[in-house]
């Protein structure tokens, strides 16, 4: 196997016997081949979209099976391999639609034939990994660019579908960006092309998604959020998917099981929508990275809805679920929003005694935030808000990561800090204090949410009559799996600079490419907190 689509790729080349995550050989295999069949679904549907006809059921599922290979989505073979089986039904539906074509048709969309057990699928699988291509490597680099930034807004759309909000736009981009890749005769700078593309169709999708929690839940609101215990019986959700947890809340109402979040569910508690729900009961837990740990603590059902989920503890195991594109071998998974199963469960086990804890805030989204926005403008132009910060992104297990510790600490006490997505958890529970009664601390919510945080850098940069480049206004990020090299190519596509990221740069990104973004964007690796800030603050 190979595999370096997220930050933790061992020894920072890729993986080559068995994911850090936990992704075994014969799964890697099966999505390498996952992905190549639906480069050559895209092929013949974008082929059939220049005739003016598409179909539905191929979009969407293009959307699924490109967020099923998301880094710890689905450790399934089985899963995958039907996954892989509909794809090639899909690819000749495809080809059926498109008609005759012109020209030459890539190895990919050619009627190749798929075997029928899972082991010489896995030896098909083994032909068409990451290494298999026929251009330079700068080209390639900026291929896989794309392909992990379409992963990522995946996540999105498939979020967002759920809720019954789609756009045409993004299967139609989809289509035309994958089946870009099997085209040699593209030069490095159409490929860069459609990487900032996909950067403009994350950025559409996550609007999408925003526009979808706000019309079902509400705008999010300031909320403290209870990081101790109730008594009674306990389920912990973890992923992302708001409506999942809606559906769950109103399953457990009046049954005396009390709903608690962990990770980027956080953000949950600040929607109106789902806050009213009194057995929302607290955050149980840090990142996604100290689940093994923490979850054999948990004495209840847990359930996962989306990516994050790595391999259980025997302690939990028979206690878990998932739902979703989520699987894991062995572990119960759940179709469809009837959560009876995990109700039985989380009554069966011991549950919590009460034991208040300490809170922390969520629910600044734009619309909080812009709410006050007279006062972040009156307290800047006083001098008494010297810099904002974004310090956010995924979190992850390996050393370096502190660094957002410590540069939560070091921010001067004149200086604003807005974060997003679990890369939060290393400082959220710190009381920065306010400056003139704004919170120093702002939690914008999921990692999709980073459309908040843009949302409040334009804000600010029309208050003050300059582009966003010139606000006092840090992005000091942190990055793990593909949805944040989605949010990253959407930032480059608004043009924003000077970012630092860290902790280590992406592996699939080559010298020449990584030049490209430092001589036009100013990207650098992060260093220390205090010579950042320093530079920085100048």
């Amino acid at each position: 196997m190979f595999c370096y689509q997220c930050e933790q790729a061992s020894k920072g080349t890729g993986c080559t016997v068995i994911g850090v995550c936990g992704k075994q050989p014969d799964v890697a295999a099966l999505q390498d081949l996952l992905v190549y069949t639906l480069k050559g679904i895209a092929f013949w549907a974008n082929k059939a979209r220049e005739m003016g006809t598409k179909d539905n059921e191929i979009d969407r599922f293009m959307i699924d099976g490109l967020f099923t290979t998301v880094t710890n989505v689905d450790f399934s073979a089985e899963a995958v391999s039907s996954f892989i089986v509909e794809g090639v039904r899909l690819r000749d539906k495809a080809k059926t639609m498109a008609g005759p074509v012109t020209g030459t048709i890539p190895a990919a969309a050619q009627g190749w034939n798929l075997p029928e057990s899972i082991a010489e699928q896995v030896k098909l699988g083994e032909l068409h990994g990451v290494k298999d291509y026929t251009v330079d490597d700068d080209i390639h680099s900026v291929r896989e660019l794309i392909t992990y930034g379409i992963k990522g807004y995946a996540a999105y759309a498939d979020h967002a579908r759920i809720l019954g909000k789609e756009a045409d736009e993004i299967y139609a981009f989809t289509h035309k960006a994958l089946a870009a890749q099997l085209d040699d005769s593209l030069d490095l700078m159409a490929n860069v092309n459609l990487a900032l593309e996909a950067g403009k169709i994350n950025y559409l999708t996550m609007e999408l998604l925003n526009q979808a929690h706000v019309a079902a839940y509400g705008h999010p609101v300031p909320t403290p959020v209870q990081l101790g215990t109730k008594a009674g019986k306990a389920i912990l959700v973890s992923g992302h998917d708001l409506k999942f947890l809606e559906e769950l809340l109103k399953q457990t109402e009046g049954t005396g099981i009390n709903i608690y979040t962990h990770g980027e569910m956080l953000p949950a508690h600040g929607y109106p929508g789902l806050k009213k729900y009194a057995h929302l009961a607290g955050n149980f837990g840090g990142a996604w990275q100290d689940q093994y740990k923490e979850f054999q603590d948990f004495p209840g059902a847990i359930i996962f809805n989306t990516n994050c989920i790595q391999k259980p503890a025997d302690n939990y195991k028979g206690r878990l679920f998932t739902w979703g594109l989520v699987q894991w071998p062995d572990v119960k998974h759940i179709d469809g929003f009837d959560f009876s199963e995990v109700i039985k469960k989380a009554q069966e086990c011991d549950g919590f005694e009460e034991n208040p804890g300490q809170e922390i805030l969520t629910g600044f989204g734009h619309n909080a935030i812009l709410g006050v926005a007279d006062k972040v403008i009156e307290g800047v132009k006083a001098g008494a808000i010297k810099h904002f910060f974004l310090v956010g992104g995924c979190d992850g297990a390996k050393s370096g990561r502190n660094y957002y510790t410590e540069f939560a600490e070091k921010a001067p006490k004149d200086t604003v800090i807005l974060t997003l997505a679990c890369g939060k958890f290393r400082f959220n529970k710190m009381d920065l204090g306010d400056i003139g009664g704004i919170p120093r601390l702002l939690d914008v919510g999921q990692c999709n949410d980073a459309y908040s945080a843009i949302q409040v850098a334009l804000a600010l940069s029309e208050a003050f009559e300059c582009g966003v480049n010139e606000l006092p206004l840090s992005l000091v990020l942190s990055w793990y799996e593909q949805k944040a090299v989605a949010i990253l190519l959407t930032l480059l596509h608004l043009g924003i600079k000077n970012i630092k990221l860290g902790p280590t740069l992406p592996a699939f990104v080559t010298p020449n490419v990584l030049n490209f973004l430092v001589e036009n964007y100013n990207i650098g690796p992060i260093t220390t907190a205090e010579e950042d800030l320093k530079q920085i603050l100048g």
